[in-house]
């Protein structure tokens, strides 16, 4: 008999465990349902280099036995299509109207096209045909086992509507979390740092919500978003009279958040002006609103955000340095979502049930897989804005790799074409409206790429583009681009 595994082109590869993570449990669970004793040693083998949790028998009998107790903790079954006593076949099809939530991979020496069909008709998650090469088995079964978990997640999320503030159990979330916790017991400044999309402000109020402070208000301020002549305003109040418009007594945000927290997201971009103002607040704990001349106490936890540098803002004399150490007692960092990919079927599941109504739609394995292949350098925010898009786009209840936006999931260029080729569905332009709509799509693109490149600040985004701020802001209003949608 031949072997069922064939050798991968590049011998000596060192072996790497499958990582997926189940909760603490970082091991794939995985049954193999074989009749062959030397195909079940081969994969056993195989599997266990991989790092999983094996289960192995050649009678699926028992297996069915444990199908109608529900005693199916796998993340992936392997099953034979040619069984005793039962087809594989047959064994899937019970496994599928049970609703088990078991990624099955059927495995068969037939070659022929009317078996892979019948198997994936089936709900097979996946076909091989013997021989099979090592890598091509192992990263199968991490796909499947990624797809298992999205189903499970997707039905736990449909059980417990109250939505987790912090989605994830790789080992960085788990380590910021224990962080949070820790920091939770001290009412110390907090610095939060992370990339634009990571979520700072889901830590924030995570850490507000573990804090004694937690049935006071939690207050946030996106500094970079409030135009420079408002923002003294906004976060100390002002007199009536003050300045023009100013037709009433404000309070400003900081009273507003007297007891509690305030969050204050992207806070390099603060003015210089403000900067003293806000020192005053954090060493004194008052404040003087605008036009004012009386001085009210007030007890605010201050947590801040950045994406960019503060020591090289420091350096540069953008920043206070004396505020810059008020405001960073403690740092925390939110990793990227590209350094735990492994919580992204955790996240894509809470987002369907976010978004996707009361019976939200699943991910196909191939629409999964690509979006584990993707870098997310939008992170968390630019993962749920995909899904959104999905499942506006998706014409069934499983989302498929084409509901996916074009950057994470590129259609694929007509065979002999260079890819730029027309539409042949679409009617032919004029010369000269063609090139307007191209020249349209491709500014927008390009105006996409460089507010991602500026992680969402318009200042950066203008100077790398070499416009000056006003126009720059004028082209993303012309094409509809939200600048927080890249922070």
């Amino acid at each position: 008999m031949p072997s069922v595994l064939q050798p991968d082109c590049h011998e000596g590869t060192a072996h790497a465990s499958l990582v997926v993570p189940m909760g603490d449990d970082a091991r794939v669970r995985v049954m193999v349902v074989e009749d062959d004793p030397e195909v079940a040693v081969v994969i056993g083998r195989k599997l266990r280099l991989d790092g999983c949790d094996l289960e192995s028998t050649d009678d699926p009998m028992p297996i069915l036995a444990r199908l109608e107790s529900g005693n199916t903790d796998w993340d992936v079954m392997i099953l034979d299509v040619g069984l005793p006593n039962i087809s594989g076949i047959e064994v899937l099809k019970r496994f599928r109207e049970a609703g088990s939530l078991v990624s099955i991979i059927m495995l068969t020496g037939d070659q022929t096209a009317a078996t892979a069909t019948e198997c994936m008709r089936a709900g097979a998650f996946y076909y091989l045909t013997k021989p099979f090469r090592p890598h091509e088995l192992s990263s199968t079964v991490v796909s499947g086992a990624r797809h298992s978990q999205l189903r499970r997640q997707l039905a736990r999320q449909i059980d417990e509507p109250q939505e987790p503030m912090l989605v994830g159990v790789s080992a960085p979330m788990r380590q910021l979390r224990d962080i949070l916790q820790r920091l939770a017991r001290q009412d110390v400044s907090v610095m939060i740092r992370g990339e634009s999309g990571t979520g700072k402000e889901l830590v924030a109020r995570s850490l507000h919500l573990q804090s004694a402070r937690h049935n006071q208000t939690f207050v946030a301020l996106n500094c970079g978003g409030i135009p420079e002549g408002l923002i003294d305003s906004e976060l100390f109040g002002h007199t009536k009279g003050a300045f023009t418009g100013a037709g009433t007594d404000r309070q400003g945000l900081f009273v507003e958040a007297d007891g509690g927290t305030m969050f204050l997201d992207e806070i390099g971009d603060m003015p210089m002006s403000i900067q003293a103002r806000l020192l005053r607040v954090l060493q004194e704990g008052e404040l003087r609103a605008v036009g004012g001349s009386n001085v009210r106490k007030v007890d605010v936890r201050v947590i801040s955000a950045t994406h960019v540098d503060l020591n090289a803002a420091v350096d540069q004399q953008k920043f206070r340095q004396d505020l810059y150490y008020r405001l960073a007692v403690v740092t925390v960092a939110v990793p990227p979502l590209r350094d735990r990919l492994d919580d992204l079927p955790m996240l894509a599941a809470h987002f369907l049930k976010k978004h996707g109504g009361g019976t939200p739609p699943s991910l196909s394995p191939e629409a999964l897989e690509v979006m584990s292949n993707y870098a997310w350098p939008g992170n968390v925010r630019e993962l749920e804005n995909a899904l959104q898009s999905a499942i506006a786009l998706h014409h069934d209840d499983v989302i498929g790799p084409e509901s996916l936006p074009p950057a994470i999931c590129p259609p694929r260029p007509r065979p002999g074409t260079t890819g730029v080729a027309l539409p042949d569905d679409e009617p032919l332009l004029q010369l000269t409206e063609a090139k307007r709509r191209a020249s349209a799509l491709y500014e927008k693109r390009y105006l996409e790429r460089v507010m991602r490149e500026a992680k969402g600040s318009v200042s950066e985004a203008a100077r790398l583009s070499g416009l000056d701020r006003t126009n720059f802001r004028r082209l993303l209003q012309k094409h509809l681009i939200d600048a927080a949608g890249f922070r």
